[in-house]
């Protein structure tokens, strides 16, 4: 069954209160849903705190969600899960931004060449920014959120997103060089 009509056949479940559905959506969904808290969150404990937490909501609203084509469901666990991540961090002090210094905040005069990396490279690497920067970026980047969106969710001036934004993205370019280099040092 492709994921399409393993998503269809999950919200058919769900539409029909059928007791499978919980079920089903965890084991579909476990592991991805794991990967989206895990931008957010770099502490394991959190981590599977806000997974488990997540799946809570999304079982207690199993009758609010209305299948509108291929995708709609996993949206809308995503939307689940990073609301609770971001809950998460404002309830237990987490989201706080950092000044970084200007070295931090240049970007290198080359942008890395990410392709050398893996992808678990690369997400090791958000997970290092500090919570503030990591938050937006990942609504930004992953979430597609506009900078007046992000500003909306975390109650911040649109300006304050664009300019942690900048500022995470210069961080992580710095780190992506960093790795880049180490692993050409080690060949």
């Amino acid at each position: 069954m492709n994921n399409n009509d393993k998503e269809l056949w999950i919200a058919d479940l769900m539409a029909a209160s059928d007791k499978r559905a919980p079920k089903e959506i965890y084991d579909a969904y476990a592991g991805y849903l794991t990967g989206v808290c895990a931008r957010y969150l770099s502490d394991s404990d959190d981590l599977k705190d806000v997974v488990q937490e997540s799946f809570i909501n999304i079982f207690s609203a199993l009758r609010s969600f209305h299948y509108s084509g291929a995708g709609s469901l996993k949206a809308w666990i995503t939307r689940i899960a990073v609301n609770r991540a971001l809950k998460y961090l404002r309830d237990n002090n987490r989201f706080v931004f950092v000044a970084i210094s200007d070295r931090d905040a240049e970007m290198p005069d080359d942008e890395p060449e990410i392709e050398s990396l893996t992808c678990q490279e690369i997400t090791a690497l958000i997970r290092e920014l500090p919570p503030g920067y990591r938050v937006v970026f990942n609504l930004h980047v992953m979430e597609g959120k506009s900078h007046k969106e992000i500003a909306d969710i975390l109650n911040i001036k649109e300006n304050s997103s664009a300019s942690q934004f900048h500022r995470a993205k210069a961080m992580l370019a710095l780190k992506v060089s960093e790795l880049i280099k180490l692993k050409q040092q080690q060949l």
